[in-house]
């Protein structure tokens, strides 16, 4: 019977796909706005927090019928208009590689993959950074064993894999260390055998840890920053080729700033992003190292400074009015037991006292996954971490390290391919061959 009422408005809904800390850091943020949250992930950190309405799991983004899956559980769980963010880059890619048919369900925080593949593939990074003047480190992607062969380098130097998508030994690691030309060779072999010759990077090492690291924070539209701040990675872990951040502040750093919104501007960038700089004492330039175009980990610091990403990222996706944010107040974001250990090295190399330590911990400090409003994360995580190590990523390094020693497996094929519309070509990098000291 029509009473006359009108039925009150459904709450607006989000939809976080995949991610842990920084999927964490987005529920957290529009939950405690009334925001209805749903999870959907192979990861369950976040889906202990109370702000997490509800939580699907799924195989990921990368199985067969991804897209199928997603498209159905919108239908069935009402979720048609809900504001999308992705928590890894698994997760980017898939989103912006299937932007067209993804929009016409949901609000995407996403760019399409002719924008993002240039902030993906570490060749087309350094690449379009060099052709818009932004400093990047020495680098060299070889055509294939030959070509390492033939190369004259500069030792130690670092392998990377152009992306982290597939889950491997190499991408687990972030980054492997060669300081001679057998280890060269060694682990290129190795790293081709797991990602294919056309995804493997070489890049000089920059001296210095985690305190040289800073990143460029932003949410922005067509290129100019909405809300944004410059922060330093004091610590990481592993210390050398940090996996994760564990003790990051906000800093004021007017090169970083710049080159990084010189970089977002070039591609006229729609979304949040992630621009991380390693400054080199040998030279005085601050080199961009990644670019990540979703969530990251340390993204609670965020409110502590008050610079709420996630929320601005909200507003944006839904063509809300988004007031001018001013600086970010000083605070600093922490992984408690990560950073204990990191810490605990970096004394040892006599590069961080007692004193200096204990006087960070005098600023506004958030941590990774415990708050004083939704503590269950923060007490699951650790038994989480150790749980999903032994199941998770210890089997794959097992199994990698089984496939390369013992069954000798030959450098796969090239395991990435351009999108059919895509403006970039895939073909190795145009950096200089690392010179040779001799010279």
């Amino acid at each position: 019977m029509d009473d006359g009422l009108t039925a009150p408005a459904a709450p607006p809904a989000a939809l976080i796909i995949g991610g842990a800390h920084g999927a964490l850091a987005i529920a957290r943020s529009l939950g405690r706005r009334g925001i209805d949250v749903t999870l959907l992930t192979d990861h369950r950190l976040a889906g202990f927090s109370r702000y997490v309405r509800r939580q699907f799991v799924w195989d990921g983004p990368a199985h067969d019928g991804a897209l199928d899956d997603l498209l159905v559980l919108a239908d069935r769980k009402n979720l048609a208009g809900a504001v999308v963010f992705a928590g890894g880059d698994a997760e980017v890619r898939f989103i912006a590689q299937n932007h067209a048919r993804l929009t016409q369900v949901f609000r995407l925080t996403t760019p399409t993959w002719d924008v993002v593949q240039p902030m993906f593939d570490k060749r087309l990074m350094y690449a379009h950074a060099a052709s818009i003047g932004v400093a990047a480190p020495l680098g060299y992607a070889p055509r294939d064993r030959r070509d390492l062969d033939d190369m004259r380098c500069r030792f130690p130097l670092v392998l990377k894999p152009t992306e982290r998508t597939a889950e491997n030994a190499f991408t687990l690691a972030k980054a492997w260390r060669a300081d001679d030309r057998a280890t060269l060779v060694a682990r290129y072999d190795e790293a081709a055998a797991l990602v294919g010759v056309d995804a493997v990077v070489l890049q000089e090492l920059i001296p210095g840890g985690g305190e040289t690291q800073f990143s460029y924070a932003a949410v922005c539209c067509r290129g100019t920053p909405v809300a944004e701040f410059t922060a330093r990675r004091q610590r990481q872990y592993p210390v050398e080729f940090g996996y994760t951040s564990t003790f990051v502040e906000t800093v004021d750093c007017p090169q970083v700033t710049q080159a990084g919104r010189r970089f977002l501007a070039s591609l006229d960038y729609t979304g949040i992003a992630e621009v991380e700089f390693k400054y080199d004492a040998r030279d005085g330039q601050y080199k961009i190292l990644d670019v990540n175009a979703r969530i990251w980990s340390w993204a609670a610091l965020g409110p502590a400074a008050g610079v709420d990403f996630p929320h601005v990222l909200w507003r944006l996706a839904r063509g809300e009015p988004i007031e001018p944010r001013g600086r970010a107040r000083d605070a600093a974001w922490m992984h408690v037991a990560r950073d204990l250990v990191a810490a605990a090295h970096t004394m040892l190399r006599g590069r961080l006292t007692p004193a200096a330590y204990l006087r960070a911990l005098q600023k506004a400090i958030v941590f990774a996954a415990f708050a004083a409003d939704d503590p269950l994360p923060g007490l699951v995580e650790m038994p989480l971490a150790l749980w999903r190590a032994l199941t998770h990523r210890l089997p794959i390094i097992v199994r990698d390290f089984w496939r390369h020693i013992v069954v000798g497996d030959a450098p796969a094929a090239a395991a990435l391919t351009p999108a059919p519309d895509s403006p970039y070509s895939l073909s190795p990098l145009p950096h200089r061959t690392l010179p040779d000291p001799a010279d």
